[in-house]
């Protein structure tokens, strides 16, 4: 199989009301018709970084299929403008709305809205409000419960305290919720949690973001083949369907490469993935 063609991305800053936000558009290759545009929604702290080599890869691929892939740091992540302890959910939201109309004016044919982790349900909850027809969701690992992956982040900290000899009981998640709930910014492993964004994240819960007629694309990394998903991940999977949601489950072999201590790579998610786009929009 010959290698694909290269696509050169092209860094630019998007101007927004709070800033410019730092983006980085993969233009579809000259030798293919365009064929769509895509938005990629990058997950939360330092999965961000750890994940910045499978976003590249999976869209310099579909740039070679004929997409416009649009690849941005949201407000206060990155080398956006802002910081993060000044962002909030809807700000992020906002930042989406930006980078669909700049994809709207720049591509022609469908949007699909690509996400990974919390970047996924971010994806998700836009999707809802968006005045910009939305073709096709592609979530990668969605973050299911907002109040678990807090609690998860959180944790970091309680970790950290233990490491410097620190007290671990007033680093407990309890305590560290009840710290934000009284309006105190925390730093957890380099990030600054603000309590609105702290609580816009504890209130998510997936199966209420998607609406009938969604068409979403779900991969789920598993560490076998053949392991099947979570529990919480099945039920949402059935309240969508019970809501007439058009869901297409994939579950892939691989590693939590937004996770791993290394920077590492899923090559069957970016083959499945680039799949469903060879199909979906032939």
């Amino acid at each position: 199989m010959s290698a694909p063609p290269k696509c050169a991305a092209r860094p630019f800053f998007l101007p927004t009301k709070r800033g410019p936000l730092f983006c980085l558009f993969h233009p579809p290759h000259a030798m293919q018709a365009m064929r769509g545009a895509v938005l990629y929604v990058h997950p939360f702290g330092e999965e961000m970084n750890k994940s910045r080599r499978m976003a590249a890869l999976h869209a310099k691929q579909l740039a070679a299929m004929g997409y416009g892939i649009l690849r941005l740091d949201l407000y206060g992540c990155g080398d956006s403008s802002g910081e993060l302890r000044d962002a909030s959910w809807d700000y992020w939201k906002e930042d989406l709305r930006a980078a669909v109309d700049w994809l709207s004016n720049h591509c022609e044919g469908p949007l699909c809205l690509w996400g990974l982790r919390l970047g996924a349900t971010l994806a998700l909850d836009f999707a809802r409000t968006s005045v910009f027809p939305i073709h096709r969701l592609l979530l990668w690992q969605p973050v299911i419960s907002g109040e678990m992956f807090l609690s998860q982040f959180l944790r970091l900290k309680l970790a950290g305290s233990i490491i410097s000899g620190g007290n671990p009981a007033s680093t407990g998640t309890r305590q560290l919720r009840d710290s934000l709930r009284s309006g105190v910014t925390l730093e957890i492993a380099g990030y600054d949690l603000s309590p609105p964004l702290a609580s816009a994240m504890d209130a998510l819960k997936l199966e209420e973001l998607a609406d009938a007629g969604n068409v979403i694309d779900w991969f789920e990394v598993v560490p076998e083949q053949g392991r099947d998903l979570p529990p919480a991940a099945k039920r949402v999977i059935d309240t969508w369907r019970r809501k007439s949601v058009h869901v297409n489950v994939h579950s892939i072999p691989g590693s939590a490469f937004w996770a791993t201590q290394e920077v590492t790579e899923c090559p069957e998610l970016l083959a499945k993935s680039a799949r469903i786009f060879a199909g979906e929009f032939a």
